[in-house]
């Protein structure tokens, strides 16, 4: 799925990604919840009614500070509206996933056999990260779980992409069952 996820132009989609918020807290984003300047970052209020900061990478800070230069629609308006400058609803945003998506399947057709949700997003950014080596309690933060057990789903989607390589290869010639040693080999060894 990544080869679409460097295609995403829309400020919105690109900040779900780079930061696995849930939806809601996506569509909940004020401008005053984002500070672009040093130690970048997006405040949230999460699950439970709990705050936490999110940092953003330079390409996502890039992004948003264009972003902001466009004029608001109408005032105390989200930081991602939709049309009519009020908050955009989560099937806004699944409206924009599958309009980037269907876009993307050109590029990339494997995505057509996908379903591809808002959700979707945030588990790409758990993989993402798990995969470039964050440790499980990083991931936990970065996605404001409460407990580091709700973060071991993704070591067992890891297991299960692991597992679906090694399918791929070649099994082993030799004959299953156990192994058993020649006479030379167990004249040697009585030998030592």
């Amino acid at each position: 799925m990544r080869c679409w996820l460097r295609q995403i132009k829309r400020p919105g989609l690109g900040v779900a990604v780079q930061t696995g918020l849930r939806l809601l807290e996506l569509t909940s984003l004020q401008r005053e919840d984002l500070h672009i300047g040093t130690g970048a970052h997006v405040r949230v209020i999460g699950k439970g009614r709990k705050e936490r900061c999110t940092p953003l990478s330079k390409n996502t800070r890039a992004v948003l500070a264009a972003w902001l230069r466009e004029p608001p629609l109408v005032a105390n308006q989200p930081l991602f509206p939709n049309a009519r400058g009020s908050r955009l609803s989560s099937h806004g945003v699944q409206y924009l996933v599958a309009k980037h998506v269907a876009v993307a399947g050109i590029v990339c057709p494997s995505l057509k056999r996908k379903r591809v949700s808002p959700h979707v997003l945030r588990h790409t950014t758990a993989m993402d990260l798990l995969q470039e080596g964050t440790e499980q309690l990083g991931i936990a933060l970065m996605l404001g779980h409460e407990s580091i057990e709700t973060t071991q789903m993704y070591l067992d989607a890891n297991l299960e992409l692991k597992q679906k390589i090694l399918d791929k290869t070649l099994p082993p010639t030799g004959k299953p069952g156990r192994y058993r040693p020649d006479d030379k080999l167990l004249a040697f060894l009585k030998g030592l």
